[in-house]
């Protein structure tokens, strides 16, 4: 994104220096002199004057944006009812938005705005004549939204994974009921792609399994892919839905061999004579062989993920996980000018590779990327049951999950990222994950930097699912942001309290306890493990139910005090996100000079009944005032 600038209007010739023509100053000119002057020439100065004034007066509007192509400036209106809703400071309901070069120009009442128009572009006077009405004021273009529609800031998901969402769209497992079933979808993805089919080298990768979702509960095992005649012998590679597990054939273990023992912050599975069984859990993944990916492959993706991102309204995106491939590839995007969509990066870091914060160059806001902030793991997920918890599990009562990464390396790492200005953003989802990265946190704040302004770094917690009231506390008294997804709270519903027990799932989950204590929180889904749709965001947020209506604690929802206002979830999605981001002086509202990124929604999501919320429908999403997806 480009920086605000103003572009000077050129100097006509007539506001330059006067000039003598044989000896005399064109301001001298004698009466006589201009009447040798025939008629058809002094229409033809008249007329050269006045298009040289047309000329002086349209460079005079300026451009907000240098660097984006100029637009037709629009008012963009609701017919009846305010229903423009600007999120500002006060959450203002307003009737119109005027854009102008990429930018909001003005808001208020459609007669305000006209006004306010015309006073800025008045009738231009020539060389002491009065030219009246030859030169009219710039016609301002007038769009309506349908009845019933509303104008929203443009949607932001907080947390998501970009590139392997498109991934994960190719040979999608989610929903899948049973292993058969999964192996089922496999089968068909190879038989219907005969590239794969006539390639039996070739690796088939899919994602969205969930065996907490099948009757058996148990991980998969290779030995189920090898029942199947087609996906016999073959490289198959198959993530989990909450990312944290891959499913893996024979002929994929038979190159990762030999495998070792110990797995530092990650698991092999294996049965009960030793051998490994097909499931490899968090950094375990990392032993899978696999081959590099082309540009040809990553646009495949990252565009599926744009026309998905766009269709549901969303105009920025956090990409939790940057590889060193996947940053070069939007790096050379970069080259051709604008990115289709906002991306706020994190870098994702190694912690047993050598610190690196010192010597790679942030990016900020360059063509619609910024990569200044660093990802680094905690723990697992509660989903496969390594979260890292201060007591055992419940469902589990040998295991209390793990650590990936100590504190000693946290504390190692954590304070030089913040002292070189990266923000660090630190996945935490089991009450000992959380409670140690805060200590971390806490110790860099007041040990490192001296109490630096919080708001100048930004911490963030990613998940934050599992934390203790004290640690709630001191998450807002530090100043830490909280990036949390609803939707994956609708989707743990159904088995955290068994794995979690009566009393531990009280602080699983718990938006409404964080914003009472001060936090700030900033909502995402984590696609693809949730669907990549902020009004499923939007719904969990406010009703703690199903999509089908549903929770396990009745119709009110999900521990419904933990429920958040309306108001609440749709700045968790616009204005919190930008914050997250450092981007809230361009992002994040709908105020004058701020960018015109926005969604237009086919209903007004703030008053509709809850049982209709997620009917609602994008009619267009925007980006710098132009239309990206549908139509105004």
């Amino acid at each position: 994104m480009s920086s605000l600038r103003q572009r000077s209007p050129k100097n006509s010739p007539v506001d330059g220096p006067l000039k003598r023509i044989d000896g005399v100053q064109s301001g001298e000119t004698s009466r006589s002199n201009i009447r040798q002057i025939s008629t058809p020439i002094k229409i033809l100065l008249i007329c050269g004057s006045f298009l040289l004034a047309i000329v002086t007066w349209t460079k005079s509007i300026g451009s907000i944006n240098a660097d984006s192509q100029t637009l037709k400036p629009y008012a963009l209106c609701s017919k009846g009812d305010n229903a423009v809703y600007t999120v500002d400071r006060n959450n203002s309901v307003t009737q119109c938005l005027l854009i102008l070069n990429a930018r909001i120009s003005d808001t208020g009442t459609l007669d305000e705005i006209s006004t306010r128009w015309r006073s800025h572009h008045p009738q231009v006077s020539l060389s002491g004549f009065q030219f009246l009405q030859l030169l009219q004021s710039p016609k301002l273009e007038v769009k309506y939204i349908p009845d019933n529609a509303i104008v929203v800031p443009g949607l932001s998901d907080s947390h998501g994974h970009i590139l392997e969402y498109g991934a994960s769209r190719l040979l999608p497992l989610e929903g899948t009921k049973t292993i058969a079933e999964s192996v089922t979808r496999v089968r068909n993805f190879v038989l219907s792609h005969p590239d794969i089919f006539n390639d039996t080298s070739r690796l088939v990768e899919g994602w969205g399994w969930d065996h907490t979702a099948w009757p058996e509960k148990d991980f998969p095992s290779y030995r189920d892919l090898e029942v199947d005649p087609v996906l016999r012998g073959r490289q198959i590679s198959l993530q989990s839905k909450d990312g944290h597990a891959q499913w893996v054939s024979e002929a994929t273990l038979k190159l990762m061999t030999p495998l070792p023992e110990h797995v530092e912050g990650g698991l092999i599975v294996r049965d009960k004579s030793g051998n490994p069984t097909g499931v490899l859990l968090d950094k375990a993944q990392d032993l899978i062989k696999r081959p590099v990916l082309t540009d040809t492959d990553l646009l495949q993706r990252f565009k599926l993920t744009v026309n998905d991102a766009y269709s549901k309204g969303i105009t920025s995106l956090h990409d939790a996980g940057f590889d060193p491939a996947s940053l070069e590839f939007y790096k050379r995007q970069t080259e051709y000018g604008n990115l289709p969509i906002r991306i706020y990066g994190m870098t994702y870091f190694d912690e047993d590779a050598e610190y690196w914060g010192d010597r790679r160059s942030k990016i900020i806001n360059h063509n619609r990327l910024t990569a200044r902030s660093v990802k680094i793991f905690a723990d697992g997920a509660l989903r496969s049951g390594h979260a890292a918890l201060f007591e055992p599990y419940t469902d589990n009562p040998g295991s209390s999950g793990y650590m990936r990464i100590d504190r000693e390396k946290l504390l190692s790492f954590v304070p030089k990222f913040l002292e070189d200005g990266w923000q660090v953003n630190i996945h935490a989802i089991g009450d000992r994950a959380n409670s140690e990265v805060l200590d971390v946190f806490e110790a860099s704040l007041q040990n490192y930097l001296n109490g630096a302004n919080i708001s100048e770094i930004r911490p963030r917690l990613e998940h934050a699912q599992i934390i203790l009231p004290k640690d709630v506390q001191r998450m807002a008294k530090l100043g830490v942001i909280a990036s949390v997804q609803p939707t994956h709270a609708v989707s743990d519903m159904w088995y955290a309290e068994d794995r979690l027990g009566p009393e531990r799932i009280k602080n699983l989950y718990a938006f409404r306890t964080m914003i009472d204590a001060g936090a700030r929180i900033t909502l995402g889904t984590d696609f693809p493990v949730e669907a990549l749709n902020p009004m499923a965001t939007f719904h969990a947020a406010v009703t703690r139910l199903s999509p089908d209506g549903r929770s396990p604690r009745g119709s009110d929802g999900w521990f419904p005090e933990q429920r958040l206002t309306r108001v609440e979830a749709l700045r968790g999605m616009t204005i919190d996100p930008a914050y997250a981001s450092f981007s809230e002086k361009d992002l994040g509202s709908l105020e004058p000079g701020k960018l015109a990124d926005f969604a237009i929604l086919s209903q007004n999501i703030m008053t509709v009944d809850q049982d209709k919320l997620l009917d609602t429908e994008v009619l267009a999403t925007v980006i710098e005032g132009e239309i990206v997806y549908g139509k105004i």
